[in-house]
């Protein structure tokens, strides 16, 4: 099963793409990276340029299902409002692949990972190495991210085959 991790937002997108096997010991990473959109844009043709890239990359590498984390703000409206506006057009894009999606919490991913709901980026990142057996995490942090989202699918693939 080939599992696409998408961690959301507007400026970076981080993607991880992870095949899956029978078990946790028959994990292959196939790939990370990130999606950017500039600054500068207007917003509409931001999510555009996500869509295109996004959609392009579904079709490349071919993902069977999907793990999209929620959002979770605090204080940053304005942050929050282009962050979900993205989010919108991620779960679009999946959809029109006719991809079953997780959504879990950023609580609920760090306790799947780590068994700590209140787990740190470093603690979630070298939980994500091991479990990858990636001699060191990946980086951006976003793309770091993208692929413990796909690990989080690969514990929960029952869930995402349930939802397809």
């Amino acid at each position: 099963m080939r599992i696409i991790g998408i961690d959301p937002g507007l400026a970076t997108i981080g993607i991880g793409i992870i095949d899956v096997g029978t078990s946790m010991d028959d994990v292959q990473v196939v790939e990370w990276l990130t999606i950017e959109t500039k600054a500068g844009m207007d917003l509409p043709l931001r999510l555009q340029e996500l869509h295109a890239d996004l959609t392009g990359l579904i079709g490349e590498t071919g993902p069977e299902v999907a793990v999209v984390e929620r959002l979770f703000f605090g204080t940053n409206e304005r942050t929050a409002l282009d962050v979900a506006h993205a989010r919108g057009v991620i779960l679009l894009a999946l959809s029109q692949a006719g991809m079953p999606v997780l959504e879990p919490t950023p609580m609920q991913l760090k306790l799947a990972i780590t068994g700590d709901g209140k787990a740190d980026k470093r603690q979630m990142q070298d939980m994500v190495a091991r479990m990858l057996q990636l001699a060191e995490m990946p980086s951006p942090d976003d793309a770091a991210d993208g692929l413990a989202l796909a690990v989080y699918g690969a514990l929960h693939r029952s869930t995402l085959l349930a939802a397809g």
